[in-house]
Formats: structure tokens, sequence, C-alpha cells
């Protein structure tokens, strides 16, 4: 008897290779994504603008970053003795305007040129809501708690989001023309918003997907929102808040995406590093035994192996100052 509908994946046409650099940007899962390539040693970028949720304020700054073009600065705003940013996330501050203004052009500058060199881009849309500043008739990404009456709430069309990217991709492929885009819609419920709402929203956006999977080649959809809500389907899954998915379903959606995107060679790798993880990790009840020093000395042999493919500096200092 079957008591749960596991969703099949194929694997991708494009693979990413221990080699590979990636650059991810979105909503919170798009964090989780870049943190768990980083826990298995692969070069990548992760969320450098910080949780932008809706795909309009996602493209418009990594159009930017493309073009290196400078912040607007009209879009700076001063709140409870700290200066933020209208495109950018709260974790983006500074206590003097000026500080702020060089932190996110520098930010820009930098991400402009890792969008040059990444062999994939990973978006994670997480509501096609929007709100508007009234004053500008200007889009926002975050509204950083300023009083409501300043805004105005929309809903993002489909053809409005395909046109955005259409725009986007016409920069990157200029500027990065093998670099492949993974596109996701985030497993996080925004409630918030009403839950009917919610489903609208993330309906808007997946259909979104569809459209953008359909017409461009080097474009790919990875379901993790259908792997939280028709695979898993359980709010055991979730964290306290049952809004967030929790590190089981973190780590389930994960092994799903590295089975589809990830090469044979950087699988077998990967079961490797975790095991050599597991090793570092372990805390033995005698460390100066004459067996646990033997085990390091074999754990310090393994990470010296692997040291001419991947960056295990810190772990290798780490195991010597172990050693007795």
């Amino acid at each position: 008897m079957d008591l749960r509908t596991e969703l099949k994946i194929p694997e991708s046409k494009y693979k990413i290779l221990l080699s590979s650099s990636s650059l991810t940007a979105g909503s919170c899962f798009a964090e989780v994504v870049g943190s768990k390539l980083k826990e298995n040693k692969l070069r990548a970028n992760t969320n450098p603008f910080g949780t932008l949720f809706n795909p309009l304020s996602i493209f418009k700054l990594l159009n930017q970053s493309l073009k290196n073009q400078p912040i607007d600065e009209t879009l700076l705003i001063s709140n409870q003795d700290s200066w933020f940013h209208y495109d950018w996330h709260s974790q983006h501050f500074a206590t003097s305007k000026e500080q702020l203004i060089d932190i996110l052009n520098k930010k820009i500058t930098e991400t402009g040129e890792a969008l040059q060199k990444t062999d994939f881009l990973i978006l994670t849309f997480g509501s096609a809501f929007i709100y508007k500043l009234l004053s500008g008739d200007t889009y926002v990404s975050n509204c950083h708690k300023m009083p409501g009456k300043l805004f105005t709430k929309e809903l993002l069309s489909v053809k409005h989001i395909c046109q955005s990217f259409a725009l986007f991709y016409k920069a990157l492929k200029s500027c990065n023309p093998s670099v492949k885009i993974i596109i996701t819609v985030s497993p996080v419920r925004h409630i918030k918003d009403g839950i009917p709402e919610n489903q609208v929203s993330k309906s808007i956006l997946r259909a979104a997907c569809h459209y953008l999977e359909t017409d461009y080649e080097e474009v790919s959809y990875f379901p993790a929102y259908e792997l939280m809500m028709d695979d898993l389907r359980d709010y055991r899954f979730y964290k306290s808040d049952l809004i967030h998915p929790n590190e089981i379903a973190e780590d389930y959606i994960f092994e799903k995406f590295s089975k589809s995107y990830f090469s044979e060679d950087l699988q077998a790798f990967v079961q490797t590093w975790q095991k050599l993880r597991s090793s570092i990790n372990h805390r033995p009840f005698n460390p100066g035994s004459s067996n646990h020093q033997q085990f390091l000395n074999n754990l310090l042999s393994a990470l010296e192996n692997i040291s001419s493919k991947v960056d295990v500096f810190r772990e290798i200092q780490e195991i010597k100052d172990r050693l007795i």
C-alpha cells in the first residue's frame, strides 16, 4: 500500500561538476541551497542581495549588477537610526547614508563580476505579490517597516514576470553565453498574505516558471515547492512556525536536487566528503588514546588527498591542532 505520492524527478541534462561555480538569488530558500552547496565544498555565491521574494526585484538587481549600475540613491531611507534601501533586504544597512551607498555599490560590482563567470544561476521565487512606493510609482523589494500608507500592494501577472525575465536573460547571455539557469518556486508558505492568496501567488509563479522553462533552452525548473506540498505533505516536515521547511525537509529536497543536477563524479565526491565531515565532527571520550590519534592521522591523510580538488585548509589545520 502506498501511503504517499513520491515525486520522481528526471535527471537534468545540465550537470553541476565539482569545478562548477554557482550563484543563488531570491527567497530564503536560495540561502538554503547556496549553503548546502558550500557545505559540500562547491563554489557558491549565496544570495548576495539578501532575501528577495518577488521575481521583478530579483531581476532588477541582477540586471543592475550585470551593467554595474550604481544604486538609485532616491530609494535610500533612514529608519530607527539606520539607513536602508528599498531594493535590498534589511540585512544590508549602515549607520550613515554614505556608508550604505559604498556597501551596496561594492556588492553590485562583485555580483556583476560573479554573474559574468558563474556556470549556474539558481533563482528561487517566493511570492508574486509586490509593493509599490506611491510617492515615486516604484516597485520595492522591502518596505523596511515603514508606514503601510506609503505603499500599495499588487499581484504580478505571469506575462509581467516573463517579460521582465526576457530583458534580464538577454543581458546575461550577452555577458555569459554558457551559463545555465535553474528556477524554482520556494517551498516556504507566505500565509501572512492569507492562505488562499498564497496559493494564487504560488500558482502565478509556477505558471511563469513553466513558460520560462518552455521558452528558453538553458532554463530548467526544479520542483522544490511540489516536493514540499505534494511529496512530503505533512506538518512534521515544517519548523515550529508551520511556514518554513525544517532540516529534514531541506535535506530531502536538496538530496533530490543533487540527484538531478550533480554529475556522477560529484555525487561520489559528496558521499566521500560527508563521511569525512562526520569523522571531523567526531569527539571521542579519550582524545589522547593511541587509537584516536591513529584515527586522526588517517583522517589527515584523507583530507590531504582531496586538497588539490577542494579547499580543506581549515579542516586540515583543525585536525593538526587535535594531534598530540
